[in-house]
């Protein structure tokens, strides 16, 4: 019977599919439309077209942005959030910070719940998680009565000092769920388990706000997979880099956030192993969206809480920033002006090429015009191209410019070209970290058509295009593992006295972390446990987290972590302060369960040459290009540009001045010529 491990990356516009053949060592990919009406129908859809025994499927993951493009487009649920007495107004206060300090008309981000939705009971717990007062249950009777009257479907809960002693929200979920079956209850102390009372609101919030959509998705998803046959248990990527099952995702959906784009950066994570390589700065520009991510010293940059659209998240999460610029950013006049992105054409109609209806100009239109895809090879063949319908819409946009078609074209790209660079800069140059330090890993559909030219932006010297570069992100997360984040706050300062109560806090921790990965199923010996805390110097607001030794603590051990944590805030900031106090803030474990994985095979093809000549703008010239097939690129060729090189799921422009050479793993690796 076969064996497949199967990945899928649910896109914007497409769905991608790597499938790794465990019997004859062999990985095939797909990729089709997706299908934004009902995600679940394009997966099984094209699972069935690619696998024809889905019951040989013995491992099943995927990355979605359901959650998450349910947030960003405001289609999530409406939300009741239920706190304390006298603190109805921490949620709709905020923070009294600026986030755009010269922007004259600033506007503080608008929250998910109105001040109308927001009710509150009697209840009190203290700082040290004592009760003051208890639940006053006959305060629910009237949120009860408008829950129902009103067809309300989901609830935060967040109580004062919750993540100190939970009991009051744990009773009011039995509250609620008694008089309202079914209804989505989220509790704050199971999304964040930690300190600041607007943030662990916010994060709860967002949580109730997508968990409808998140679980009906999971459902019909795993319901349809069934009833094809489909034996394994559906997983899904997380926000940290991780997997969980579906079961898992549909009690904590927010993990899901970040699931699509997190793939290319763990797929990032395993070829800088494979090629020695610490540190790659990765891009992964679909149709849709294009995220950077980093990967520093061969791990991924991961942060404790992040911000969306203004609204603070408090969960981990590998560092991704993501922005709307992809194959299907619209481009359109605004004031006079030339605008590309954010606003996307997605998968329906599409960019005007597809032949779907689309009649606004996209980036795809701009690159097939300018003689950089081949419009009878897109898909590999699969889907053929419209060049005439391309230029006939570029060629409306550009007269109300006085510009020429072609000429109009390299602006769009110049244009969204400087909106990527400008995300790579967030977070590189801004975060005082060096790009020219990095090597540039470009994957997605589009990504390596544009990947020279933002290397020259930020003046970086090596591309790395991967093998199978618009399936990257789903390869990525074949190569990664279980992975759940326990947290409790530990507001202490370092010093010997401390060790105890250290190394008490850290063991019930860890005890939490085996029961959820017992719950999902994992052995013992495929468990591993992972220390780590947020510290700063006292008198400060933020933190670092710094990973710490194994073992137990003792002074010898704190001296340890010390020099770590000055190490790791050098490196976050550019200096430290060795000598001055330091203090805990959060206890964090990250609990892992180890999955079978293997490293999927190159196997290096036989050759062939270059297949055609083809006419390719750079720089307002159309200059003769060869074209290549990268499956007829051996292991030690040499491509030097002007060239392109396609592949069913992307093409490679390689410009004048630049030369590409196929490493031994099949990646491409591209240089200026004068290297």
């Amino acid at each position: 019977m076969a064996d497949y491990r199967v990945s899928i990356d649910i896109g914007g516009t497409f769905t991608d599919f790597v499938v790794y053949d465990q019997g004859r060592e062999r990985a095939f990919t797909g990729k089709v439309l997706s299908t934004p009406d009902d995600p679940a129908r394009g997966v099984v859809s094209g699972l069935a077209d690619l696998i024809a025994d889905l019951e040989g499927i013995s491992f099943l993951v995927h990355g979605t942005t359901v959650g998450l493009n349910a947030f960003l487009e405001r289609r999530g649920t409406r939300v009741l959030l239920i706190t304390t007495e006298g603190f109805r107004d921490v949620y709709t206060i905020a923070r009294g910070d600026r986030k755009k300090l010269f922007a004259l008309q600033y506007r503080k981000p608008r929250g998910l719940v109105p001040p109308e939705d927001i009710h509150t009971v009697r209840e009190r717990m203290l700082y040290d998680g004592s009760v003051q007062e208890p639940l006053r249950e006959e305060d629910f009777g009237p949120i009860i009565e408008r829950i129902e009257r009103e067809g309300i479907d989901s609830v935060a809960v967040c109580f004062l000092y919750s993540y100190l002693n939970p009991e009051h929200e744990l009773r009011a979920r039995e509250i609620l769920r008694e008089r309202v079956p079914g209804l989505s209850v989220t509790l704050s102390h199971e999304i964040a388990s930690e300190w600041r009372e607007y943030e662990r609101s916010s994060s709860a919030v967002l949580n109730a706000y997508i968990a409808p959509t998140v679980e009906r998705y999971l459902k019909s998803l795993d319901g349809q997979l069934k009833d094809r046959g489909v034996p394994a248990r559906l997983h899904v990527m997380q926000s940290n880099g991780g997997v969980m099952t579906a079961a898992a995702a549909r009690e904590l959906p927010i993990q899901t956030l970040l699931s699509g784009p997190v793939g290319g950066t763990i797929g990032g994570q395993a070829l800088s192993r494979t090629l020695n390589r610490p540190n790659l700065l990765c891009v992964d520009m679909g149709g849709t969206s294009f995220d950077a991510s980093l990967i520093v010293n061969g791990r991924p940059s991961v942060s404790t809480e992040t911000e969306l659209e203004g609204l603070p998240v408090l969960m981990s999460l590998v560092d991704i920033h993501t922005i709307g610029a992809g194959g299907g950013s619209l481009a359109y006049l605004e004031a006079g002006a030339l605008r590309v992105g954010p606003r996307s054409a997605g998968a329906d109609p599409g960019p005007v090429c597809y032949g779907r209806g689309g009649t606004q100009p996209t980036v795809t239109d701009a690159n097939l015009l300018l003689g950089r895809m081949n419009p009878d090879y897109f898909l590999g063949g699969a889907m053929a191209l419209d060049r005439a319908a391309a230029e006939r819409e570029i060629g409306r946009v550009a007269r109300e410019l006085n510009l020429g078609a072609e000429e109009l074209a390299e602006g769009m790209l110049a244009i969204i070209n400087a909106k990527m660079a400008e995300a790579m800069r967030t977070i590189t140059v801004e975060q005082g970290v060096d790009p020219r330090e990095y090597s540039l890993v470009a994957f997605g559909g589009a990504g390596p058509m544009h990947a020279v030219a933002l290397a020259e932006e930020l003046e970086i010297g090596e591309v790395i295009v991967p093998w199978a570069p618009g399936t990257f992100s789903a390869w990525g997360m074949l190569q990664t593992d279980i992975r759940h984040d326990v947290t409790r706050t530990f507001y202490r300062p370092m010093e010997a006295s401390v060790a105890g109560d250290l190394e008490s806090a850290y063991t019930e921790l860890e005890e939490q972390a085996r029961e959820i990965l017992r719950d999902e199923e994992v052995p013992e010996g495929r468990m591993h446990l992972l220390r780590t805390a947020d510290m700063r110097y006292v008198g400060q607001e933020y933190f670092v987290n710094v990973e710490l030794p194994g073992g137990g603590f003792d002074a010898e051990t704190l001296e340890e972590i010390a020099d770590r944590f000055h190490a790791a805030y050098r490196t976050r900031y550019g200096h430290s302060t060795p000598g001055a106090p330091v203090e805990f803030v959060n206890l964090r474990v990250a609990a892992l369960g180890e999955l079978e994985r293997r490293v999927i095979g190159f196997r290096p093809p036989a050759g062939g040459g270059h297949e055609e000549v083809r006419g390719v703008v750079f720089e307002g010239e159309r200059v003769p290009a060869k074209i290549f097939r990268r499956d007829r690129l051996p292991t030690g060729s040499g491509v030097s540009g002007p060239a392109v090189v396609e592949e069913e799921t992307s093409t490679t422009v390689i410009p004048p001045g630049w030369r590409a050479r196929v490493d031994e793993l099949g990646n491409m690796i591209i240089t200026p010529e004068e290297e």
